[in-house]
This record gives structure tokens, C-alpha cells and sequence, in this order.
């Protein structure tokens, strides 16, 4: 497949097995999934009956003191006891493989592609490490929530993106998936798409 880039206006030719895929819906509602799971911390813990320091003993015995009926001075219903249905640790962790992540993110590059959501640039870098030299040249690229992916992050790049909420910068080895389909547009350098071949065809 040949494509125009943004900035030069060169050809270039981009591998129709990754930009010219069929979406796959339910295969990219996993990978997400899989990244949100992975994000959750799941250590809220709290003490069951069997947890709370204290003594198992019999508080009183059970007739003939006027009182109600007690077992245990751990017991829910006691101040200091223990929860009833206490949380535990949980690992919300599922597995995805390999192949389904690939799969996945050629469905999404090649839908990104038939929406106009991928801008293709020859290089994108910046000179000082300036919030306001990338505004202006993401303006340039009328680009506002974006997601920049380059085979390298320099200095200066990043610290004039990390002030900037609506601007996500990726290289081309560690891409999260929700930011290319919550972002408006991705923009990728050729060099980038170079490195995204060798990755996803191999």
C-alpha cells in the first residue's frame, strides 16, 4: 500500500498485513480489557473474624446472665470485631497471548488508517525542550489529543509533552492500545512504521 506523509510529502509503501486489516471488534475488546485489568492494584484487604487479634474464650456464659447470647468477642456484630464479608487481596490479571496482541494492533492500525486517525510523518522531533515549539507544530498538523509514536524518545520531546494532557507519547516497542483508540489522531514517524513491521510480521 503506498501513503503520502504529512510533512514531506513523500511515498512511501506500508505493509497491507498491518494497515489494511479487517477490525476485529471482539479481539480488540480483549486486549483492552487485558490493559485495564493490568492496572488494578486489587489489595484492598480487610480482617475476617479469624484475623482479629483476640481471645477465642467464651465472653459469659450463655444462660442466666440477662445478656444475649455471645461466642466470641471477635464477632461482626462486636465493636473491634471482625467483617462479615471481609475483601481480600484479588489479582484481576488475565492472560493474553502473544498472537492476540499482534492481531489486535493491526486491526487497530489498519482502522486508524481507513478513518484518517494516522498521520504518517518522515521525522518528528523537536529543537528546545519547549511546551510551546510543540504546540505550535502540532497546530501546524491542525493535531490537538494526539499520540505521538517514534523508535525514540529524545529529551527534548518528552519534556515538552509531559506537560501537556491531551499529547501521549509511545515508542514503537511499548504502544498501549486504549490511548490509539481514545486519542483523536495517532501520529507516526516512518521510522517508527519500519520498526512496527519488523515487530507484528515476524
Amino acid at each position: 500500500m503506498k501513503i503520502i506523509t504529512k510533512d514531506t510529502n513523500n511515498e512511501i509503501i506500508i505493509s497491507d498485513k498491518i494497515f489494511n486489516v479487517t477490525f476485529n471488534k471482539e479481539l480488540i475488546h480483549q486486549l483492552i480489557k487485558y490493559y485495564q485489568t493490568i492496572g488494578r492494584q486489587g489489595t484492598k484487604s480487610q480482617k475476617t473474624r479469624s484475623n482479629v487479634k483476640g481471645s477465642s474464650k467464651k465472653p459469659w456464659k450463655q444462660k442466666g446472665t440477662g445478656k444475649a447470647r455471645a461466642g466470641s468477642v471477635k464477632s461482626p456484630i462486636w465493636r473491634s470485631g471482625g467483617v462479615t464479608f471481609a475483601a481480600t487481596n484479588k489479582i484481576y490479571t488475565q492472560k493474553i497471548n502473544k498472537k492476540m496482541y499482534r492481531c489486535a494492533l493491526k486491526s487497530i492500525f489498519s482502522e486508524l488508517l481507513r478513518t484518517n486517525r494516522l498521520i504518517i510523518v518522515t521525522n518528528f522531533f523537536i529543537s528546545q525542550p519547549k511546551t510551546k515549539i510543540l504546540v505550535n507544530k502540532l497546530k501546524e498538523l491542525l493535531l490537538n489529543k494526539v499520540v505521538i509514536i517514534t523508535t525514540m524518545i529524545d529529551q527534548n520531546l518528552f519534556l515538552s509533552s509531559r506537560n501537556l494532557y491531551n499529547v501521549t507519547l509511545f515508542n514503537s516497542i511499548n504502544i498501549n492500545p486504549i490511548h490509539l483508540i481514545y486519542k483523536e489522531k495517532t501520529l507516526i514517524t516512518t521510522q517508527a512504521i519500519k520498526h512496527l513491521e519488523e515487530r507484528l510480521l515476524t
